[in-house]
């Protein structure tokens, strides 16, 4: 299986499995995979071990009045 992790990842997704399944206090996992504590908690309400999208859900932005008619003309069209 290729894994593709992105360059500042401190977890791969055996480590992530081994939180999830943990029992132990959030603090001796954040200590022995050497990564904070809200990383521990992240990955344990987790389902799933793999990576998600870090691409914006809502893009900010703004259009002045004229862009915005010609957006709409143009999904009109």
């Amino acid at each position: 299986m290729l894994i593709s992790l992105h360059k500042q990842a401190t977890t791969t997704p055996k480590v992530r499995a081994a939180i999830q399944a943990s029992t132990e206090p959030a603090w001796v996992v954040a200590e022995r995979y050497g990564i904070s504590e809200q990383t521990v908690w992240k990955w344990r309400k987790r389902d799933s071990v793999q990576d998600r999208s870090h691409t914006a859900r809502r893009l900010q932005t703004t259009l002045t009045p004229t862009q915005e008619a010609v957006a709409v003309s143009l999904r009109k069209s």
